[in-house]
């Protein structure tokens, strides 16, 4: 059985990968804060589905959180076959608004995090030959909106270079970039989400379906939905200057309230 380790584990996008690869067999590695909850999913997955869930407490947004997980990706007696770097937050406010250790400590986890954890598990897998790697993004990383949308897009450029880079090693990469996902992110955010049109919401189980489904196929961006693939292929041909000026309005209609 294969071995698949998720971070922010316990919600969202990242439980929704948890279901589904459980599912499917594999054993798991659940990472996440609350170690409580971490417990609770282990034992439900592994009585549901008859897996093996490690649990593992760990902070991103320290050193010595991302140091625990990148010791456990190093760990050759228990190879993990596939990362999800998943965990990620939003910060509430416009630039200068929101305080610069919160926007610091977003680098360290979307950032730092991801660079990390993708280099200490991409040395194993080049090794066996084998192996996978989904860095969570988001369809902010195309469109000039603050911090958030640069780290994401930082996400994006590192995923798909590295996976060049890897080409032939057997090792794949991929950068994940849904939309808006119905989750507990714009919750724990404090973000309004009362005036998102409906038709934008994504389904987190139909969005890790046709996530894994890009990987398997090798590609190096999954954009999983017909709606949002649409928005950005008009962002592609936007130009900036407009596009920066939109972005903002929509912002402020449907982003932080």
């Amino acid at each position: 059985m294969t071995t698949a380790l998720i971070t922010g584990a316990t919600a969202g996008i990242g439980a929704a990968f948890a279901r589904r690869l459980a599912a499917e067999g594999h054993n798991l590695v659940l990472v996440a804060r609350d170690t409580d909850r971490l417990r609770e999913q282990a034992t439900e997955l592994h009585d549901r589905h008859g897996i093996e869930a490690e649990v593992l407490t760990a902070d991103l947004s320290t050193d010595d959180g991302i140091a625990a997980v990148e010791t456990r990706l190093a760990d050759r007696r228990q190879s993990v076959d596939l990362l999800v770097n998943n965990a990620g937050f939003g910060n509430k406010g416009h630039f200068l608004d929101v305080p610069m250790a919160d926007e610091l400590t977003m680098l360290k986890v979307h950032c730092e995090a991801v660079l990390r954890l993708t280099s200490a598990a991409a040395a194993g897998m080049k090794e066996r030959g084998r192996g996978g790697i989904v860095n969570v993004a988001s369809v902010a990383a195309f469109v000039p909106r603050g911090t958030y949308g640069a780290s994401k897009a930082w996400v994006v450029q590192f995923t798909q270079g590295a996976a060049k880079d890897l080409a032939g090693s057997g090792v794949r990469l991929m950068a994940l970039c849904p939309g808006f996902v119905r989750t507990e992110f714009h919750q724990r955010a404090g973000m309004g989400t009362g005036n998102i049109p409906g038709w934008m919401w994504l389904d987190a189980d139909k969005l890790v379906a046709t996530a894994l489904a890009d990987l398997a196929r090798g590609k190096s961006l999954s954009i999983p939905d017909p709606r949002y693939k649409a928005l950005m292929g008009l962002v592609k041909v936007t130009p900036r200057s407009l596009l920066g000026g939109v972005t903002s309005r929509t912002g402020r209609k449907y982003g932080p309230q």
